[in-house]
C-alpha cells in the first residue's frame, strides 16, 4: 500500500484507541460516578483530561479523513486517471468528518468543566415552609 494510505489507517486506529481510553477516563470524572467522590477537584480534572483526550482523538480522525478525502479529490480531477478507476466521496468520508466533529465538540464541552481553585458551593436553601392550611383554601 501507499505510505499515505498506511498513515491514514494508522491515524484512524490511533483515534479509535485514544477515543476508547478517553471514554473510560471521562466516565471516571462524571459527577454521577462513585469513583473518586471524596475529592471533587481531582474528579473534575479527570473529566477535563478525558476532554483533552477526546480532542486529540477528534483531531487524529479529522486529519486522517481529510487527508484521504484530499487524495480522492486529487485523483478524481487528475486527467491521467482512467475514468473507470476514479473514486468519489463516499459515505465513509462523511461519517468520518461527522464523527471527528462530534468528538471535538464533546471534548470541548468536557474541557469547559475546569475545576475552580477551591470548590465553594452556595449554601443550600430548604423549601419554604407554608402556613398550615385551614381547609378553606380548597373551595
Amino acid at each position: 500500500l501507499l505510505g499515505t494510505l498506511q498513515a491514514t489507517r494508522a491515524l484512524m486506529v490511533a483515534a479509535i484507541v485514544v477515543g476508547l481510553i478517553a471514554i473510560f477516563v471521562a466516565v471516571i470524572g462524571m459527577k454521577c460516578m462513585k469513583c473518586m467522590e471524596d475529592d471533587q477537584v481531582k474528579k473534575l480534572r479527570m473529566a477535563v483530561f478525558g476532554g483533552v483526550m477526546f480532542i486529540i482523538a477528534g483531531l487524529a480522525a479529522l486529519v486522517a479523513t481529510s487527508w484521504y478525502g484530499n487524495r480522492v479529490a486529487r485523483a478524481f480531477y487528475d486527467p491521467y486517471t482512467p475514468v473507470n478507476t476514479r473514486f468519489e466521496f463516499g459515505s465513509a468520508l462523511f461519517i468520518g468528518w461527522a464523527a471527528a466533529s462530534l468528538t471535538l465538540l464533546g471534548g470541548a464541552f468536557l474541557c469547559c468543566s475546569c475545576p475552580r481553585r477551591e470548590t465553594s458551593y452556595p449554601p443550600t436553601r430548604g423549601y419554604p415552609k407554608n402556613a398550615p392550611s385551614t381547609g378553606k383554601d380548597y373551595v
